[in-house]
């Protein structure tokens, strides 16, 4: 990322919800609303929102970037690329740093936080190090002052680390000065945001989400990522990170190279939009300077004060104001596509919502649920319906107490397809599932779930055809591949699809599948399925988990005719979400097996 390459990357900040007229807590000035962090969600005025805008470059004395910082770019970056964030990099131990002049880097950085209060921008006073830590005491004495002047201004976000190299450690050197940074800060500004960055150029936040900085609210993590560099890689580091808890703020981002070089990643730039818009991840572009770099904004010899007409943009600058100016009215990231029918939709995956947040869960799989979910509040999914017919909707759901409920409805409010009410399970983190059965037409449609009664999470929800037509099994196992058994043998068999079949059981012989684990997606209906043939019939099994417990169902084997006469019999139960090692024990024996599916729903 940007080494000692002279740049540093911001993005564009717009709000994806209005910006709510929102009072400040205590006597903060309330210009903007407030920006807040809760679980893994920066809140904009208590709703998730993002903004995206600008970082302007190194502030450094005779830097390309310097003669930007003024208030004439600010106001142009707002009116022409539709900015809601600048960064204001203000280069600390680098040549013409602060440590070298800080009464002039100083001067630049708050003519910018000045227009930008003015501008009702907010503004992150970036401290621009790669060895912050070896400065503690005058990045405390520094944020203290910006405490004392801006803390009453809710425009105003501390960055206090702009990117720790790759030979700082996490736990040694980084989180150590930030506790003591952000205790300053607190003792003066008790809640403005603060942002910390992570080792490896801000790439490890799932490093510092194993060990995060605790005891101070509204704490945001740095993510950094040039496109020509960094892929998905980074993006699953960044969603460990997320699921961690920890809130992530992209203060830096390019579309280049991560030595601020190379052409226009254009392809991996849109794959990063979509996944900053999916996760309302706020960022700003690197950088407002005219450097003969390829992250560099402006053509050189561009305006000092604005009003740059495209000629003036290079291929990154044009790029990056077409996101930014768009940041709030572009179409939705591709997670909103139409999902075909059946599948399981995570509630996070919304594609509209009203008033929830964003948090880790501990439920099977991991990930993340919807919480703090209120009377009111909405989410809408996108999904193409096979066909006419009854479907079953599951909701995975926890709440501390009962009386909670919501309900299935086309997206915008009509026609309302069913209600369901939501027990206590004894926490917010306790999850349990459960379901109704709703009419729905073929198509590509919006389904909303609206609430109808707070007070409860949602992890995801599944829908399934009620009538059982059109599932697949999950998994269909023959019988002979058993991975231990007693008294049974195999023998070739007539049946469909050849090979071998189980026969010569007697009672008490068992046959165990531990070696052919089969994963439920979520508790629930199913039907599994029992090749059988029996000359007179009369025998019986139970259906079970390897082992003995616990025993799903007992079934009869009426009588085929034959021992190669085959038919299909059938148990309906319930299974729990998870792996499933499946056994038979033989009550009463004279029938032979062939194989068993386990298959979603009623069959």
């Amino acid at each position: 990322m940007v080494s000692n390459r002279n740049s540093v990357s911001s993005w564009r900040a717009v709000l994806t919800a209005a910006l709510l007229s929102v009072a400040a807590a205590g006597p903060a000035l309330a210009d903007v609303p407030a920006l807040s962090v809760r679980g893994n969600q920066l809140l904009v005025g208590g709703t998730p929102g993002s903004l995206s805008g600008v970082s302007y470059y190194w502030s450094n004395n005779g830097w390309p970037g310097a003669r930007f910082y003024n208030a004439s770019t600010v106001g142009w970056l707002k009116s022409d690329w539709k900015a809601t964030v600048v960064r204001a990099a203000m280069g600390v131990d680098e040549a013409g740093g602060y440590l070298q002049d800080p009464a002039s880097n100083k001067a630049r950085l708050k003519a910018v936080v000045d227009a930008a209060i003015a501008n009702d921008l907010y503004v992150i006073i970036d401290w621009h190090s790669h060895y912050a830590y070896q400065y503690q005491a005058q990045a405390i004495e520094f944020f203290q002052e910006m405490a004392r002047t801006y803390g009453k201004n809710n425009h105003v976000i501390y960055e206090i680390y702009n990117e720790p190299k790759n030979d700082a450690s996490w736990s040694g050197n980084v989180k150590p000065y930030a506790q003591a940074v952000i205790g300053a800060i607190r003792a003066i500004d008790p809640d403005n945001l603060v942002i910390v960055g992570s080792p490896n150029w801000s790439q490890d936040a799932d490093v510092a989400s194993r060990d995060p900085i605790t005891g101070y609210a509204n704490i945001a993590y740095t993510l950094h990522f040039y496109a020509g560099t960094h892929g998905q890689f980074l993006r699953d580091k960044a969603s460990t990170a997320m699921a961690n808890g920890l809130a992530l703020f992209v203060t830096e981002w390019g579309s280049v190279n991560a030595d601020g070089n190379g052409g226009v990643a254009t392809d991996e730039t849109n794959a990063w939009v979509a996944f900053m818009k999916a996760h309302n991840l706020s960022n700003a572009n690197w950088a407002l300077d005219d450097a003969p770099e390829g992250s560099a904004a402006l053509a050189s010899g561009a305006s000092s004060t604005g009003g740059w007409p495209e000629s003036a943009l290079t291929a990154s600058g044009k790029l990056a104001r077409s996101i930014v100016r768009g940041w709030g009215g572009t179409p939705p990231p591709a997670a909103c596509a139409n999902t075909a029918l059946p599948a399981k939709l995570q509630a996070e995956s919304w594609c509209q919502m009203s008033g929830v947040q964003v948090e880790a869960t501990t439920d099977a799989d991991g990930g993340s649920n919807l919480g703090h979910i209120d009377a009111g509040d909405w989410m809408t999914y996108a999904v193409d319906v096979p066909a006419d017919g009854n479907y079953r909707v599951s909701y995975r759901v926890a709440a501390a107490a009962g009386g909670a409920s919501l309900q299935l409805e086309q997206g915008g409010g009509t026609p309302v397809f069913g209600t369901v009410d939501i027990a206590g399970t004894g926490g917010w983190q306790n999850w349990s599932t459960v379901s109704h059965v709703v009419a729905l037409k073929a198509g590509k449609q919006v389904l909303g779930v609206s609430t109808k009664t707070g007070g409860f999470n949602l992890n995801w929800l599944q829908v399934e055809r009620a009538d059982g037509s059109g599932s697949t099994p999950l998994a269909t196992v023959k019988a002979s591949t058993f991975s231990q058994m007693s008294g049974v043998q195999t023998e070739a068999t007539s049946d469909a699809g050849g090979g071998q079949s189980v026969g010569y059981i007697d009672a008490g012989d068992w046959l165990s599948y531990a070696g052919t684990p089969i994963t439920v997606p979520s508790t629930g209906t199913y039907t599994i399925a029992f090749r059988v043939a029996s000359l007179n019939g009369g025998g019986w099994f139970s259906f079970e988990e390897a082992g003995g417990a616990p025993v799903y169902a007992t079934v009869s084997v009426p009588a085929t005719g034959g021992w190669q006469n085959w038919t299909t019999i059938k148990a309906t139960l319930t299974l729990t979400a998870g792996t499933h090692k499946f056994g038979f024990k033989a009550q009463s024996g004279g029938w032979n097996l062939n194989w068993f599916s386990v298959t979603p729903g009623v069959q």
